[in-house]
Order: structure tokens, then sequence, then C-alpha cells
């Protein structure tokens, strides 16, 4: 790996393009050829896992409303697939409805480091272009492990976070660069594409603080959809604002650490294999990632703690993150509201600690059912819970170590005679590294699962063989990649949705 260190020029510098992190980027982009074996099979478990989350997901509102906005964009040919429907669309559009799809249940890959990452919200947009394109599977593989080398560079050497810039900036950067390997671009059309889908989708974090909404779900596929339209506009030979990353004026000068920005982005050599793919993981549990080894733990926990009812107080020692994001510590009221939403809850650590350990176990849609969320036991327990960071755990999120590096806590439960129930889980079972590591039974598995009742047997079936055959599908074949469902019963709830501009 090579070590750029990325700070802030004056104009008067006029950076060469070839120092600049985004040609960097793009280099490696560009460069992505012939892929390492494993990286190839990891890319697909992605789409499965992918695919199993986005089926799940169809007759929930917001991927309803982007479904029906991109169904407004039917195209003759060719186009792209969009999940439930079976109207070919533009692939901005394709992107859109399929990354709201992906994203809304908050229950496919992530990769944490300086910053947060969900890496797997890169592939619907790829996919989008494949099809429209009319590029094969090994095209898309070759884009996907590209966007995944980027994003997760990024993600290690820059933190958005702590000046509230949300993650998807870094998103649309990995999306260019995969588009650009997928299409085999120039280094300098996808210089500018990346610079652009950075320029456009520098947001707030306040999509996932206080109230979240539904644009939780939508906002990895905005950054999808204008990566799409940037590498569309490089292509016809528009250029950007530029250096986006190091002007003066850039996005390190005015939305990160200020002039004196100083980071450090490892990206692989030429020829280098492409496997930062790997360093990823998925989640078995639909919550905020942080939250999987605590639902593992709360588990784990239940037979020990005993009758609910004797619990005085429960609190949770874990790092800055989790306790200042997705815990007591983001001083959020709304994190303790049983009339919360959805995207809330999953990210309140106290509710879904209360309700593993009442349940056992952890639904995408039963675990933040508003009765669940109401029931007064629950309530009682969720109150009594807080969180507390522990710098041991702290440094352990942020450990550059990928063997020591972890995302759990320790659990402190007080009975009402005293008594202190202790337990601790660094890393989620599903983790490379946990009590059972996912592989490709468990994606397939998890595929089975949320598919029941949305997709026929034979239909999941005929979804399985085309993702495990994906290096060799042809560009007519890339339709395969989308299970078939109901599309009248989609169509129905499409229709009892109110009607926008489109």
């Amino acid at each position: 790996m090579i070590e750029h260190h990325v700070r802030v020029h004056p104009s008067a510098d006029r950076l060469p393009r070839e120092d600049q992190l985004a040609w960097k980027l793009a280099s490696v982009a560009t460069g992505t050829e012939e892929l390492d074996a494993d990286s190839t099979a990891m890319a697909v478990n992605r789409v499965i896992d992918n695919a199993s989350v986005a089926v799940a997901s169809l007759l929930r509102r917001p991927v309803a409303v982007a479904r029906a906005q991109a169904t407004a964009r039917r195209v003759a040919a060719p186009g792209a697939s969009v999940f439930g429907s079976r109207s070919r669309v533009s692939p901005e559009w394709a992107a859109w409805a399929n990354g709201t799809a992906v994203r809304e249940l908050d229950f496919h890959d992530t990769y944490l480091a300086a910053d947060y990452s969900h890496p797997g919200d890169n592939i619907p947009p790829l996919l989008a272009v494949a099809q429209h394109t009319g590029r094969t599977g090994a095209d898309l593989l070759r884009g996907i492990v590209a966007a995944y080398e980027i994003h997760v560079a990024l993600v290690k050497g820059i933190c958005l976070h702590e000046h509230r810039v949300d993650h998807v900036a870094h998103l649309s950067a990995a999306t260019a660069g995969g588009l650009g390997a997928l299409l085999r671009l120039p280094t300098e059309t996808v210089y500018q594409a990346v610079q652009q889908a950075v320029h456009t989708t520098t947001a707030t974090r306040q999509s996932r603080k206080g109230e979240i909404s539904s644009w939780k779900a939508y906002a990895p596929a905005f950054a999808g959809k204008a990566a799409i339209e940037a590498v569309d506009r490089a292509m016809r030979g528009e250029t950007s604002p530029s250096p986006v990353y190091e002007g003066e004026d850039g996005f390190l000068a005015w939305m990160l650490d200020g002039p004196e920005s100083d980071y450090t982005v490892l990206l692989p050599e030429p020829g280098e294999p492409r496997r930062a793919i790997l360093d990823t993981y998925t989640k078995e549990h639909s919550a905020e990632y942080q939250a999987q080894a605590i639902i593992d733990l709360a588990r784990r926990l239940r037979e020990k703690a005993g009758p609910l009812e004797r619990v005085r107080s429960i609190v949770l020692h874990t790092s800055h993150h989790t306790h200042h994001v997705i815990g007591s510590g983001a001083n959020d009221p709304q994190k303790y509201d049983p009339t919360a939403s959805r995207e809330t809850l999953d990210h309140s650590v106290p509710y879904i600690f209360a309700v593993a350990l009442e349940d056992g176990t952890w639904h995408h849609e039963r675990s933040y059912a508003p009765d669940r969320a109401r029931r007064p036991g629950t309530v009682e327990l969720w109150q009594k819970i807080t969180t507390v960071e522990d710098p041991a755990w702290t440094r352990r999120y942020h450990d550059p170590d990928p063997e020591r590096r972890a995302f759990g806590g320790r659990a402190v439960i007080t009975l009402t005679d005293g008594t202190v129930i202790e337990d601790e889980l660094a890393l989620a079972d599903a983790h490379p590294a946990g009590a059972r590591p996912f592989d490709r039974p468990a994606y397939t598995g998890k595929f089975r699962t949320l598919a029941e009742g949305v997709v026929t047997r034979s239909a999941q079936d005929a979804f399985l063989d085309s993702a495990a055959r994906l290096a060799e599908l042809s560009a007519a074949d890339l339709g395969g990649l989308f299970p078939a469902v109901d599309t009248e019963a989609v169509a129905a709830f499409d229709a009892s949705l109110p009607k926008g501009l489109f």
C-alpha cells in the first residue's frame, strides 16, 4: 500500500492533478484489472445480501415512493431493472429506487474505521449502469471491487462524522470510481466524476440525529444517483471544482479539519490485489452495526438476568461512537420515545438491548412494530438502560489492527436486591472474527429468510443460481439478479400511496 498525505493547498500552488486525492482514487479505479478470487467471491455474497434486504423492504413506504418516482422514468431500452417492478427505467433512477430498497432496513454490510460506511450502497448504481450499458457480470464485479477499495480507503483515512458531515460523501466518490472501473473509462474522466460527486453530495449528519426520518434510506441512494449523473457529465467532457479535496475553499478546508488538515489515505500500488472488500462485514440483525454485538450480548444474558421486573438499572459500557450516536450520550429524547420512528429506534441501543433481552431474538419487522415499542414492560425496562463511554472500548473501536478492533461493549445489570450481573462481547457473532462468521450458506440463509412470502422458492433458486454465476453472466443475464416477486401486489401497494409530481 502507498501512503498518500492529503492536505490543503493555496490556489497559487496549482497542485498538479496527479498529486490530488481525486486523481489517485481515479487511478485505483482505472487500474483495477485482474481480480482477487476471494474479493470476487465476497462481492457475490454482497449482491446476495443486497437482494435479501431489498425484497424484504418492497412494501415499505419510502421504498414504494422511490420506486414510484423511478418508474415514472420508464425507457423502452435498454434501461435498468427496479426491485418489485417489471419496468425498465433510466439508470440513475433505478439506482435511486434500488438504493433505497437496499438501505431501508439498515440490514446490509458495514465498514467502521475513522468514519462509518455501508459499502454495499455502491452496488445498486453499479448494477443499474451495467444493465443500461450492456456490460457483463465480470464487468460488474470489477466495478464493485474497485468501489469497495476506494470506499474503505476513504473511511480509514478521513473522518467525516466529527465535523457532522454525513458519510455518503465518501460513498459518492467510491461509486464514481466503481463506475469508472465498470466502464473502463480514462483516468481523466473518472477524476472529474469523483470531484463532481463529492462536491454535490456533502451533507450534514442531521439525517441520523434527533427524529430520524426516511431520508436515512434515501441519502445513499441520492449519492448513487448523483455519482451516475457526474459520470455522465464527465464522459461528455465536463470538468469539476478542482482540487475538490485540497483546494483552499474545498472539502478539507471548510468541511473537515480546516486549513491545517492533514490526512493519510492508504491506496494499493499498481498491480496490488484489491482486497479491501474482505475487511468489510454484514449484519445478522436489522439495526445499526454497533448494536449487533449488543443484541448478541443481550441474548446471552437473558437467562442470567432472570425476571426482568427485578432490574433496577442497566449500564452499557461501550465506545464513544456507540454512546454518542446510538446511546444516551446522543442526548436525543427520541431514543427513549415509544412513539419514535423505526429509523430512530434502530439507532437507539437502549431500546434494542431492552427488546433483545426480553425476546431473546431480533426481527427486522416485529422488533420495531409500534405495539412492540409501546409495550408497558418494555418501556419500563428501556428507561432503565443508559450508556457510558469507556476509553478502552473506544480504543478498540479505532484500533488499526483488525485483529484487535471491536465494536461491542460490557453490560452491567443491577437488580433491586443489589445483585450485579456483568458480561461483555467484543464482536457480533456474525463478524468475520466472531463466534459464527457469515459465509456463503449464511448469506443464502439470510436471503431465503427475508424472501419468504415475497419470492417463490423456484424464483429464490433462480436468483441464487444467477448470483453464484455472476462472473459468467452475459449482459442479458444481469436481470437474473432481481428476484421475481408478485409485481401486482407491489403495484397495488404503490397505488394506495399519495401521488406526487411525477
